[in-house]
């Protein structure tokens, strides 16, 4: 009996992994730098929400905030180059999943995939727009924009407050899927364990959990603030990652509270940093 298991597993292992060598190379090169990418930015935020849960400096920020610290370091701008050029490859991959479905996903991921290539296609455009300021100020990034919120225009018309109620719901949703993940471990399936060592195995796991439903728990507040934005129609409500991380803070045990969280996004960030080197990556 357990000899057949073993050798199902075996042969699933190495259909995974054919699965992946049949990726083009520069296909497999930009899923994989763009994983890295996108965990250096959470491990970046993590790390200055946990400074400031410490009182040793950092900042409670957002994903945005992060590059605009990013750019401030000491050969920031070549890093801020990386992590753009990484996220483009991100995206690409993204598109590759929704157009190609390689994994015979349904509809709803495809659309996840969908909305996350534009959110990280925002996130790519923001860090090149703090390159190009860096570069025609002559150092330091761009000044806040003055321009209407697109929450508060989207508010502003009729069934507006519902729609961004709406939003909120699909984020709440979305945090609490994240912690199912987390909490269940789903997330082994995208990894090819025939080909990692013991170490990254137990690191995955660790991450991975701990990472999800941090992240999880950060989506839930996002999702409640746009909601109560819709129902108090106040256009200038904080919005965003920053902002659920600062009421955070402001709990009682809000110090700890942020860092706990803090702590998570961290390892969020690390465990997408080993996504981008173990991920079965296929096309067919």
């Amino acid at each position: 009996m357990n000899s057949s298991v073993e050798v199902t597993k075996k042969r699933a292992e190495r259909k995974g992994k054919q699965a992946t060598q049949d990726v083009k190379p520069w296909v497999r090169a930009f899923a994989r730098f763009g994983y890295t990418a996108k965990g250096a930015i959470y491990v970046l935020l993590g790390a200055l929400s946990l400074m400031a849960a410490l009182g040793v400096g950092g900042k409670t920020t957002g994903s945005k905030g992060a590059l605009e610290t990013l750019a401030k370091q000491q050969y920031g701008n070549i890093l801020l180059w990386l992590t753009a050029i990484g996220l483009i490859g991100y995206i690409v991959w993204r598109l590759i999943q929704l157009i190609k479905n390689p994994e015979n996903k349904g509809i709803g991921s495809r659309i996840g995939y969908l909305l996350s290539g534009i959110m990280y296609g925002a996130l790519a455009m923001k860090a090149f727009s703090i390159l190009i300021g860096t570069l025609q100020s002559g150092g330091g990034s761009s000044g806040s924009s003055t321009k209407q919120s697109l929450t508060a225009k989207v508010l502003a018309q009729p069934m507006g407050q519902y729609v961004i109620m709406g939003v909120g719901g699909a984020i709440i949703l979305y945090g609490l899927y994240e912690m199912y993940r987390g909490l269940t471990e789903k997330f082994k399936k995208q990894f090819n364990y025939s080909d990692m060592t013991k170490k990254e195995k137990s690191a995955v796991r660790k991450t991975g959990k701990l990472g999800l439903l941090s992240r999880g728990v950060v989506f839930g507040l996002i999702g409640y603030f746009f909601i109560q934005t819709a129902m108090r129609a106040q256009t200038s409500q904080a919005l965003g990652l920053d902002a659920a991380l600062s009421k955070l803070a402001e709990q009682p045990y809000g110090q700890w509270l942020l860092g706990i969280v803090s702590a998570g996004l961290l390892l969020f960030g690390i465990f997408q940093i080993l996504k981008g080197k173990n991920r079965h990556l296929r096309l067919s």
